[in-house]
């Protein structure tokens, strides 16, 4: 029986360079640039290699770009020296000249907003004295690190996401996405392995989501009513690929309508491969459930364009490229969800968008060190 669907071209042409709307940002087409951390800015300040990263992926065919994380403007979470802040005179003014060559590009950018809580190792960053700071004083294995946040820190730390975002709003950005997914400060406290607290921030679900929905609508109080705020959420944890924060349709729905009435915009559901479904009896993933329980906008990712696994001792080895995405297309052509973050692919190709629309093929690169690409 002959297949008489549309080549992939066609198709990918037809479904990702379809305009869409967050609020009041208008996207050119459907594909996001997935945050990918770098570390390419000394003392928090993006520098002009930043600016041209961005603008190159801009140029290349990417509706949205999320920026890697970004610290928030409190010394818990500065754990890098060279990772960019959204905080402070110099950091904003770099991030600014970043903003710029995106539009100038003719793309658009959100800032991630990130505070790392546990993973942050004592003594570290350039402000080593500062406090490791989690919901329980625990890291990911559930051993002790750092202290258990007062809360005097809740507020000063929601604080700081506030001002971050309003901030980011003011030099330009388009948008911000609240970093809450892979075991970061905002994850520890929604997942029950590193949420042991006895307070309104810790037991069953609802206050565990607490602080991320306090979060979110400092943040949404912070800004415009037409500036979008986007949050990125997962189930799996760096070191924890099996963890969960919702074992059923229901309970993801419970945590997804207390983000909703803070003020999500729109969902980024992190999966590791998108094609894997969330529960049992349905092929939905993971952004696909977000979806059907909110109504909101929603991003997917996770692999989209390798062929083949990470390999090699030293780093990553894969290969980019359209092979693989009749499946993606499948699902969007179903409106499983709305827009496709891509990572991997777009730091070896930034034309990836481009060529995949217009058929062409793309490149093939073998990458051994990620963070060598600038």
């Amino acid at each position: 029986m002959n297949d008489s669907r549309p080549s992939t071209a066609v198709r990918a042409e037809r479904l990702l360079a379809r305009p869409y709307a967050i609020n009041g940002l208008q996207l050119r087409n459907r594909v996001v640039m997935a945050p990918m951390t770098r570390e390419f800015s000394p003392g928090g300040i993006p520098g002009e290699n930043v600016a041209a990263y961005y603008a190159r992926r801009a140029a290349g065919g990417v509706g949205l770009i999320v920026t890697e994380g970004t610290y928030i403007g409190h010394e818990s979470t500065w754990a890098g020296k060279k990772v960019p802040r959204v905080h402070g005179e110099e950091q904003l003014a770099g991030w600014k000249r970043a903003v710029d060559a995106v539009h100038e590009a003719g793309g658009t950018i959100a800032a991630q907003l990130w505070h790392v809580g546990a993973a942050r190792d004592p003594g570290s960053g350039p402000v080593p004295e500062a406090d490791v700071l989690s919901p329980s004083g625990l890291d990911l294995a559930g051993n002790p690190k750092g202290r258990a946040m007062t809360g005097a820190d809740i507020e000063a730390v929601i604080a700081a996401y506030a001002q971050s975002a309003a901030d980011a709003e003011r030099i330009g950005f388009d948008a911000v996405e609240i970093h809450g997914a892979h075991g970061y400060l905002i994850d520890e406290f929604l997942w029950a392995g590193t949420n042991h607290r006895t307070d309104a921030y810790g037991g069953d679900l609802a206050s565990r989501t607490r602080f991320a929905a306090e979060a979110v609508a400092a943040v949404r109080s912070a800004v415009s009513p037409d500036f979008p705020v986007l949050f990125r959420f997962s189930q799996w944890k760096g070191g924890a690929y099996d963890a969960r924060l919702a074992d059923t349709p229901g309970q993801l729905g419970e945590l997804l309508a207390l983000l909703t009435d803070a003020g999500v915009d729109a969902f980024h559901a992190s999966t590791r491969r998108y094609w894997l479904p969330e529960f049992d009896g349905s092929d939905l993933n993971l952004a696909g459930w977000t979806k059907k329980l909110t109504g909101k906008p929603v991003v997917s990712v996770g692999s989209v364009g390798l062929d083949r696994e990470f390999t090699g001792p030293q780093g990553m080895a894969f290969t980019p490229g359209s092979t693989g995405i009749e499946k993606l297309l499948d699902r969007m052509e179903n409106d499983e969800f709305d827009l496709i973050a891509v990572g991997r692919s777009l730091i070896a190709d930034p034309d990836w968008p481009g060529k995949v629309m217009r058929g062409e093929a793309t490149e093939v690169f073998a990458i051994n060190h990620l963070q060598s690409l600038a």
